[in-house]
């Protein structure tokens, strides 16, 4: 008699079955592997619901469409198997990724893309924070690393990768120097991301955000929502590093922690070296937006059979009044 899967660390599924985060596996052989030929996006899962599912499943089938690669599955089916992951592992908080990879070649091989078949895969983890919680009380220390961003001539930042030899580098420059972590600049010497974050500055009272070498990410729009619901001034735009060098407050965003607060940049101090007073706001902000109905996609623990409490395709609004001014 076979023993009921342990998921409570975790639920994956792989290979059209679902198993325990342990047992996930792809093969050694997949081009996801060995080339990095992949794409994902990941969703999070606070008080048992979903936040801005609609926004990840779109932001995930434009990555599908730039790298040319076409799941199993459709966007129903995707939803579902992502929700069915978090279900069958009972977090209340987590960490949902959705996986296409490449796949392995059908002939040995072959470096034809087209003798690929491609896989999904998906897991649901407890939740992350990409940056400590202690390090977020106290702020962040960031490190402007010489480590240029990838030119988004090669690799389109706007869809998500695992392209990461240049955050990877950029984050052994931030560590080396006693930093957290890392952002990068890109040939022209603007201002990107960091690992797995978007990065924000605010100056004379003023929210800006990298316009360009950059995820759109979810969390990004989040909080360009909740400024222009609060009346402050925010704007994506042109930024160098030494506008963060000049900056009053920064932070960075990501959906695995939300607002996370910076307290210093390249060692130079912020907010008398903690996280300042219009940043909390905006993290209180953030947080509030997840107590709004129109972003929030209930899940029924109750039936991994049927994971969502109702209809997960309900309408989400169009996100309010920003765009980039490019230069």
């Amino acid at each position: 008699m076979s023993e009921t899967p342990d998921f409570s660390r975790g639920a994956a599924f792989c290979d059209g079955h679902f198993v325990p985060i342990s047992d996930a596996k792809i093969s050694v052989l997949d081009w996801g592997f060995t080339r990095s030929d992949v794409t994902y996006d990941v969703v999070h899962v606070r008080d048992g619901a979903f936040f801005r599912l609609a926004d990840h499943l779109d932001r995930f089938e434009r990555s599908l469409r730039v790298f040319r690669l076409a799941p199993p599955y459709g966007r129903d089916e995707i939803a579902r198997i992502a929700a069915q992951c978090v279900v069958l592992s009972g977090l209340r908080n987590a960490y949902v990724a959705m996986v296409c990879t490449r796949g392995r070649p059908r002939i040995a091989g072959s470096r034809r893309p087209a003798d690929c078949d491609n896989t999904f895969l998906a897991y649901a983890i407890p939740w992350i924070d990409v940056i400590p919680l202690d390090v977020q009380a106290r702020g962040a220390h960031i490190w402007i690393a010489s480590t240029q961003r990838i030119p988004p001539q090669s690799i389109d930042p706007t869809a998500k990768n695992y392209h990461w030899g240049d955050l990877t580098q950029g984050l052994f420059e931030a560590h080396d120097a006693g930093a957290d972590t890392a952002i990068l600049l890109d040939a022209d010497g603007f201002v990107t991301e960091g690992p797995g974050f978007n990065v924000f500055m605010i100056r004379d009272g003023e929210v800006l955000t990298p316009d360009r070498g950059a995820l759109e990410g979810i969390t990004r729009q989040s909080v360009l929502d909740v400024c222009a619901a609060a009346g402050i001034p925010a704007r994506v735009a042109p930024l160098r590093a030494e506008d963060f060098l000049e900056a009053d407050e920064a932070f960075c965003a990501t959906t695995a922690g939300g607002v996370m607060p910076a307290s210093r940049i390249n060692g130079r101090i912020l907010s008398n070296d903690r996280p300042g007073p219009i940043t909390m706001q905006l993290r209180e902000l953030y947080w509030k937006l997840h107590q709004a109905e129109r972003h929030l996609t209930p899940l029924n623990f109750d039936d991994p059979e049927q994971p969502f409490k109702n209809d997960w395709r309900k309408a989400t609004p169009e996100p309010e009044g920003y765009r980039n001014e490019q230069t």
